[in-house]
């Protein structure tokens, strides 16, 4: 009796969690923590929608730690300057190249600062604008026109850019989109339930490329 208890508690405790992301720390006086419920809401979404177990606890991880290869997906935001130094440098190309993935969103006002740091991290590569039909837009939400448009900005059209290493999708980039904003608590920009859902569809296609396999649907 002891044994069957025993047996029916372990089958029906809940299992540990499969991954962790992160959001990144780095130096130049942008603010990387301007979106504190972010990542956290992301997560929650898509072990709900998607059925992934992510742990919901998100720490913030230095681009220059070598603990950055325990998150295989890195989130990285803020309004202003990027200043990676050569360390950084050093262990951000390590961590991409070795199978680590940066999403990049815009909070407004970074575009400049981020796009020549990674020029510094990857000299050799250049931002491309991904297609409507990479599969980052067709994953269990399909988004034929690409990025959503979540915040106004300069009233651009949303666009996704990448950097691809051997042909693998390193980097993802959204401009002009803000996905961050778009799941964050609703009281922090009160964007509508439209909005957000969209947001946090477009991040968990994202997150569902990275961790479960490009042709994953």
């Amino acid at each position: 009796m002891l044994l069957l208890s025993s047996v029916l508690l372990w089958s029906f405790s809940p299992l540990p969690p499969g991954y962790q992301v992160a959001v990144l720390k780095y130096r130049g006086g942008g603010d990387y923590y301007a979106n504190p419920t972010s990542v956290p809401n992301l997560v929650k979404f898509v072990n709900k929608t998607l059925n992934m177990n992510i742990d919901t606890d998100v720490p913030y991880i230095d681009v220059g730690s070598p603990e950055i290869t325990n998150y295989p997906w890195v989130h990285m935001t803020g309004h202003g300057n990027v200043v990676f130094n050569s360390s950084d440098i050093s262990n951000l190309r390590s961590y991409l190249i070795g199978g680590g993935f940066l999403h990049i969103s815009d909070n407004y006002g970074m575009d400049i600062f981020i796009r020549r740091e990674l020029k510094k991290v990857f000299p050799e590569l250049d931002l491309v604008e991904l297609p409507f039909g990479h599969p980052i837009y067709h994953q269990t939400f399909s988004f034929p026109k690409g990025l959503p448009k979540i915040h106004e900005h300069d009233n651009k059209p949303p666009q996704g850019f990448g950097l691809f290493w051997k042909g693998r999708l390193i980097v993802f980039y959204d401009y002009e989109c803000d996905l961050g904003d778009g799941w964050e608590d609703y009281d922090v920009h009160k964007d509508s339930e439209e909005t957000r859902t969209k947001a946090l569809r477009m991040g968990a296609n994202i997150l569902q490329y990275v961790l479960m396999g490009q042709d994953a649907k």
